[in-house]
């Protein structure tokens, strides 16, 4: 397979004006490719290193260490422009101070190539070499992107991350076109959107530790309020959740909570961003009781499958993999084990599922709901 010929020589943007000239000069309808680089090494937020721009021939890398882009990527909120991206979910977090709500029309490639049975989660390196017959080097992939001057070879590395995302973007949305996916498409990508763009924390986060499903209602109630504190601190220092809690600290602090700060200042050593400040305000956050108000805002944690429900789950999932086999679709893509776990212990229609996703799936699967 042919490695790609150099990379067209893009422009070098640190000025605001700049980069709002360079958008400017999108035509009515234009196909702009975008990609970022950024790096999440000891923050809680992502810290957008570099941004990639391609549009008609046009190559730009943009500087956002040099100048503030405030609201100069509006362009991308207009309906005439459609924004490329693969694998967007954390570029558009990346994205989401300057674009809280993602570029108004995106086409993910990722997502795309997914619906033409291409596989689930394909890299863009692997599209490119499927679509057209290049192999790039992904010798700059864990390269310090905060780093200035930036080297020649991480430039060229960052432009031809979205050299070939038009001629990806052709062959992609034809045969979507051809398959009647189009819209299906278009549906994932504003999920895409509103899942990683968001304003808030997730307001119930107890709901992943399927581990504590057994517990008493006032002790995922609790799990609930030091998993918020550690969400809300996290951004307020803007420092990795872990470094403030890890995951085993949370539940053995859930489950038996400290009986004084000396108790707990011991339980948290080595936490790397739990200063005193925060483990008094912990220690405060713990002392209240729970109450039945907040058992009652807590959503239960749902179990893993048992029993009958279990029997339930294979067969659901069986009827999911034919369908998708049917459908040349990814099972993961269609419904996912996770997805389908939750319906079969609530018995409540999941949100993912929504969308054409009902439209395929509601009546096979309520069908196979016990009595």
């Amino acid at each position: 397979m042919p490695l790609p010929s150099p990379p067209p020589k893009a422009d070098w943007i640190e000025q605001r004006s700049e980069l709002e000239q360079w958008l400017a000069e999108l035509s009515t309808g234009a196909v702009l490719g975008l990609d970022t680089e950024f790096m999440r090494r000891n923050t809680f937020y992502p810290q957008l290193a570099l941004l990639q721009l391609e549009s008609n021939g046009r190559y730009a890398l943009v500087d956002p260490l040099a100048f503030d882009i405030g609201n100069a990527l509006r362009p991308l909120d207009s309906a005439n422009v459609i924004t490329l991206m693969h694998s967007a979910s954390e570029d558009l977090e990346t994205l989401s101070p300057w674009l809280p709500e993602g570029p108004r029309v995106l086409f993910d490639t990722q997502i795309a190539a997914a619906f033409l049975g291409m596989g689930l989660g394909l890299s863009y390196r692997a599209l490119v070499a499927e679509l057209v017959g290049v192999e790039l080097d992904k010798g700059e992939t864990r390269s310090d992107w905060l780093q200035r001057p930036l080297t020649a070879s991480q430039r060229d590395y960052a432009t031809l991350d979205v050299v070939y995302l038009e001629i990806i973007h052709r062959h992609l949305a034809e045969r979507l076109a051809q398959r009647g996916r189009t819209a299906w498409h278009a549906e994932d990508c504003e999920r895409l959107k509103r899942k990683s763009c968001p304003r808030e924390g997730d307001p119930q986060p107890q709901l992943t530790y399927r581990g504590a499903a057994e517990w008493p209602r006032e002790q995922q109630a609790l799990l609930r309020r030091i998993l918020l504190w550690r969400d809300v601190t996290a951004r307020l220092l803007d420092k990795p959740r872990p470094w403030l809690l890890e995951d085993a600290l949370v539940l053995s602090i859930a489950q038996h909570p400290p009986r004084d700060q000396d108790d707990l200042d011991r339980r948290s050593a080595g936490q790397r961003a739990l200063r005193s400040p925060q483990r008094a305000e912990l220690f405060d956050l713990l002392r209240p009781a729970v109450t039945d108000e907040e058992v009652a805002v807590t959503n239960p944690i749902p179990a893993y499958p048992q029993g009958k429900a279990k029997q339930t789950l294979a067969t659901m999932k069986q009827s999911v993999d034919t369908l998708a086999a049917d459908l040349d679709l990814p099972p993961g893509l269609l419904c996912s084990r996770r997805v389908l776990e939750e319906f079969v212990v609530t018995a409540q229609w999941p949100e993912a599922l929504e969308g054409w996703r009902r439209a395929v799936l509601f009546d096979r699967l309520t069908s196979l709901l016990p009595d």
